[in-house]
């Protein structure tokens, strides 16, 4: 089904989670360190980009969709060099500051096209922060069409609870890609995002598909989730919802990289909900933009043009 460039333009898209920078240090692989079986890496060039939130909102924007972040940065490099890029990535940035908060960076190391090790540094925001985020959370959202909440469990999202019913309440949908162990923290949100490994570990193992509808239908009803989508990898995507469930196969092409491809999907449901769209409408082009950001490097976006041809 087509969107029109049109259509998305007018979605107003409110992204809520922990937004973070991904920081790339690229170089040449040569030799091994006579101090231990590693490779040594002469680091030639760095390279940031958004990343957890920050990306889903760029994917958003990509897609021509508008785009607010809600999130909390720290006071420090990291912070200052987030802001940076958010104001020339087209996304309405409202940021939080907390001067105890280390702004959440991932740095992987490339050597020869390959990652070689990522090592993440960040800590807690303060609760005081956030509970000051809601009021501006409760403005933002009488102005935005759908709410998208990204849970990189970071500790950004301590009121989800209340967002959800906030907006709700407000008739607006909201789309959760989640954490942990307790989905009962999103309960009645639209729809929730897991990939394979978050869900079994909520609801437990499953022998076959039968078992998996079973389980899947029941932590939907249980915690009033409109729709479960179960991102597959390889084998595509299931959609339950009190229909039924349906699916769509994943599409054959190399995949490069996997980093950022569940911040794709989510996006890109939101921005086309947002357009108009129903999920079950929305699912197969979520399944495809996956497809396409899976063959880039590192965190990445799909634009209008590459998801519709146009």
């Amino acid at each position: 089904m087509l969107v029109t460039q049109e259509q998305l333009a007018r979605a107003r898209i409110l992204v809520v989670g922990d937004a973070m920078v991904d920081r790339y240090w690229h170089g040449a692989v040569d030799r091994i360190s006579p101090e231990a079986p590693v490779p040594v890496v002469r680091v030639t060039r760095e390279e940031l980009r958004l990343g957890g939130a920050a990306n889903v909102a760029a994917n958003v924007v990509a897609l021509g969709a508008q785009a607010t972040l809600l999130t909390v940065v720290g006071l420090d490099e990291a912070g200052q060099a987030l802001e940076k890029l958010l104001a020339h990535s087209g996304i309405q940035a409202q940021l939080g500051r907390d001067p105890l908060l280390q702004t959440t960076v991932k740095l992987r190391v490339i050597g020869r096209q390959q990652q070689l090790i990522r090592l993440d540094f960040e800590n807690q925001p303060q609760s005081e922060v956030l509970a000051s985020r809601m009021e501006r959370y409760t403005h933002l959202l009488a102005e935005h069409d759908v709410v998208l909440i990204s849970d990189y469990g970071k500790g950004g999202l301590d009121h989800v609870r209340r967002m959800i019913t906030q907006a709700r309440a407000a008739g607006k949908p909201v789309l959760v890609d989640p954490k942990g162990l307790d989905y009962a923290y999103y309960a009645g949100a639209t729809a929730i995002t897991p990939n394979r490994d978050e869900l079994r570990q909520v609801i437990g193992t499953w022998r076959d598909d039968d078992e998996l509808r079973a389980k899947a239908q029941a932590l939907r009803e249980r915690l009033h989730f409109n729709t479960l989508l179960l991102t597959r990898s390889e084998e595509g995507m299931t959609l339950y919802d009190a229909k039924g469930e349906t699916h769509v196969a994943t599409q054959a092409r190399e995949v490069f990289d996997v980093t950022g491809a569940g911040d794709t999907v989510i996006a890109t449901l939101a921005a086309l909900v947002g357009a108009g769209l129903s999920l079950r409408a929305a699912m197969p082009l979520a399944n495809q933009a996956g497809g396409i950001v899976v063959g880039k490097f590192g965190t990445a976006t799909v634009s209008h043009a590459e998801l519709f041809g146009t």
